[in-house]
């Protein structure tokens, strides 16, 4: 550990280069992080990342014995999300992409993976709709399994017949894959053992509301689980390194927490749970690309982590002691875990990759590098107790050189809403906290991440208790002397821009003004729209309707919760911010709200946003949508 602590002096260092930068643009802000998705090979000889400015989009690779750059290909047509070594020399990228469906109306997003090869600097993609592949399906890029000699990956699609197969795909040549396992219309997920032979299938029938996980044994199909339900409750995520178990994540009744438990492929038998905290939920499971679990990573402002291996439990902790303060979040790392890659952010540092290896931490790169020590607003983690004593975990970021006293302030609610916010760069939450606000994000009762009593408490209450925490917190935090109650502006995107339109609406007494981005204003079109692209029979639909209505037998709920039909109780000025190409809340969303808004004369504006989709992934789409709400807020607090 002293070769640890001794490397540390060296990345807060770093972290400090660029304090230096003066008066930071909306663009710096706004800038989506320089080195990104950085793995390493299983060798832990090689490292990628994509690496992303205003002029460059590459995916990197560089050889770190040598300290040299071995390739870089240009992969902005390419946009990947994800990507990962499969082997030594080879890469998959995993993209997505805004686009029209020949055959099919309106827009889609699209997902597809595509080998990329460090020795010869082939990049192709791996399945193609068409020959064998269904042309309209939008999920093209998951990956379950890799083969022994690591030449060919197994992938789902739906064939020609729109059954959800398996297909073996060769990664080194371009040419149509070959059906491993035909599937059915319902089929969901398949799991394959090391070799690539087929162990189980998951079903789920929005007809049928059938849930249902198969074995395969002895050339037939053998069902192990089956729930009725309109939604799933358990999630099948891995498997066992003996191959003998399925790997679920599912509620555990005594710590009302989400947790780890086992599926016997053989009979059925479930165990656990294995992994099961009071104060955290199981938020994901740690696993390799033949999705192998090691261990599981928990819900928090911070991340945590518990794995079988002892031993790596005492390594990740001693990383975890040697960055007091930082959230680290696990990036990558080698079959034997002798490398790991992790990405730190909290404490004045913006975001930088680290590695770990023997025994000490060597910075891999800044995150963004423009944004110095100086520019990181501190984070800090508090509770408060809504108005009926439900504990509202919440982060406050603090202006930097402010005394706490009477700010002016932001109340920035997250999306989803069954989300929550963590410790890390937020562009908005840390430039308005350089321009002196206090910003304030409630994790909100209907949040994911501090149990399943906290998340129920949300269903229903959308403008109703998802509100009133919001306006509990302001009350709070005046009554504490940290905000001027009179110098709030309420600011948030997606469920956060419906709850910004909530405030204007439903407590127009408690904001200054109210900011929207990729908001909702009438749930009622959106849950139409829902059913028109799901049909009414659909788990999302059945998930939405739980999520807004809970079982409301009033006629006219999602009328009254709908900000769109109280523009008349509005007193404040409005911002309306949206991308022409959301596909998760449509854009006429905010333009009939506009509409309503400037029939009923009030104060309104509305900034499209040309080629934005819903999480503003393009930077100077951030950048056009920061200083808008920068200069409305300041004309209006």
């Amino acid at each position: 550990m002293r070769t640890l602590l001794l490397s540390l002096g060296m990345l807060v260092l770093l972290a400090t280069q660029g304090a230096n930068a003066a008066n930071l643009t909306y663009a710096d802000y706004a800038k989506l992080p320089e080195k990104s998705m950085m793995v390493v090979s299983p060798s832990g000889t090689k490292l990628a990342y994509r690496l992303t400015d205003s002029e460059r989009d590459f995916l990197v690779v560089l050889d770190l014995s040598k300290g040299e750059m071995i390739r870089a290909v240009d992969i902005a047509a390419v946009n990947p999300d994800n990507v990962y070594f499969v082997e030594e020399n080879r890469i998959v990228l995993v993209a997505s992409d805004n686009t029209k469906l020949f055959g099919y109306r309106g827009r889609y997003d699209i997902s597809v993976a595509f080998a990329f090869n460090l020795e010869t600097g082939d990049l192709h993609q791996l399945l193609t709709a068409g020959k064998g592949i269904h042309e309209g399906q939008t999920q093209l890029g998951s990956v379950i399994g890799i083969s022994p000699e690591r030449k060919h990956v197994y992938m789902p699609a739906y064939d020609e017949k729109s059954n959800y197969s398996l297909f073996r795909v060769d990664l080194g040549k371009r040419k149509t894959p070959r059906r491993h396992k035909k599937g059915t219309k319902d089929t969901i997920d398949f799991f394959v053992d090391k070799n690539g032979e087929l162990l189980a299938r998951e079903r789920f029938s929005n007809q049928r509301n059938l849930h249902r996980l198969e074995a395969w044994h002895n050339g037939e199909w053998v069902e192990i689980f089956r729930e009725e339900t309109e939604i799933r409750h358990v999630g099948f995520t891995g498997l066992t390194p003996d191959y003998k178990n399925i790997v679920m994540i599912r509620q555990d009744g005594d710590h009302g927490r989400w947790a780890y438990y086992t599926k016997s492929l053989k009979d059925g038998t479930e165990a656990g749970p294995f992994f099961s905290r009071e104060d955290r939920d199981v938020e994901s499971v740690i696993m390799d690309i033949n999705r192998i679990v090691y261990g599981v990573t928990y819900s928090g402002f911070k991340p945590s982590y518990e794995f079988f291996d002892k031993k790596l439990n005492a390594r990740i902790k001693g990383i975890q002691k040697a960055l007091p303060g930082m959230a680290l979040t696990l990036s990558d790392y080698t079959p034997d875990w002798s490398n790991i890659v992790l990405h730190i952010s909290g404490a004045g540092n913006a975001g930088q990759f680290v590695r770990y290896q023997s025994g000490k931490l060597d910075s891999l790169g800044m995150t963004r590098p423009e944004i110095g020590v100086e520019h990181v607003n501190t984070i800090q983690e508090d509770t408060y107790k809504a108005r009926d004593g439900l504990n509202i975990p919440t982060l406050l970021t603090l202006p930097n050189g402010k005394k706490a006293e009477k700010l002016p302030a932001i109340m920035l609610p997250h999306g989803g809403p069954e989300s929550y916010d963590k410790i890390t760069f937020d562009y908005l939450a840390q430039y308005f906290a350089t321009q002196g606000y206090l910003v304030i994000q409630p994790q909100f009762r209907g949040s994911e991440g501090f149990g399943v009593d906290h998340l129920f408490a949300g269903r229903g209450e959308w403008g109703r208790k998802m509100q009133d925490d919001l306006t509990d917190a302001v009350a709070e935090y005046a009554k504490r002397g940290l905000v001027d109650p009179e110098r709030v502006c309420i600011v948030g995107s997606s469920y956060g821009g419906y709850a910004a339109l909530a405030g204007a609406t439903f407590t127009p007494d408690v904001y200054k003004c109210a900011v929207s981005i990729n908001g909702v204003s009438d749930v009622e079109q959106m849950m139409r729209d829902e059913k028109r692209n799901f049909g009414r029979n659909h788990w999302v639909v059945s998930y939405w309707d739980d999520v807004i209505s809970n079982g409301s037998v009033e006629d006219d709920h999602l009328e009254k919760i709908s900000p769109i039909n109280s523009v008349d109780k509005v007193k404040i000025p409005v911002l309306l911010i949206h991308g022409e190409h959301d596909l998760v809340v449509p854009f006429d969303q905010s333009e009939e709200m506009f509409d309503e808004l400037e029939d009923a004369g009030k104060q309104v504006t509305f900034v499209e946003l040309e080629e934005g989709n819903h999480n503003l992934d393009k930077a100077e789409n951030r950048a056009k949508a920061l200083e808008a709400i920068d200069k409305f807020v300041k004309q209006h607090l």
